[in-house]
């Protein structure tokens, strides 16, 4: 089990965290600190528990809005992907449309193609 002492508003906690996490218990009290540090320079040296409970608060309202912005998010994706759903299918349905106006306009053209083979061999000739 590993140790970290981190240090907030001049005192010192002494806390254990799993093995490998050390770095990252405390890069979580500096940052915790750094909100306490706000605090104090905003409202003074008002006390360790109170100064800690403001940054703590300070720290779980950032937590919330980032949830916030994730579930909106995520609201977002879900329109997203159902938008682009709608326009696979509406692709595949101009496509469907294409090659069947394709294919109408080549039976056309074969079917001149015959009319003009057929009358250039052996229709009555035009004399001007």
């Amino acid at each position: 089990m590993g140790q970290v002492s981190v240090t907030l508003n001049g005192r010192t906690y002494r806390l254990e965290c799993g093995e490998g996490e050390e770095s990252h218990l405390i890069a979580l009290s500096e940052y915790l600190g750094s909100h306490v540090e706000s605090m104090k320079h905003k409202f003074g040296q008002v006390g360790d528990d109170r100064l800690i409970l403001m940054a703590s608060l300070m720290v779980t309202d950032e937590l919330w809005e980032a949830r916030r912005q994730l579930q909106e998010l995520k609201v977002n994706l879900v329109e997203l992907r159902r938008d682009r759903s709608d326009a696979d299918d509406t692709a595949k349905m101009v496509r469907a449309d294409l090659a069947e106006t394709i294919s109408a306009a080549a039976d056309r053209l074969e079917m001149l193609n015959q009319r003009v083979a057929n009358g250039a061999g052996g229709g009555n000739p035009t004399r001007r």
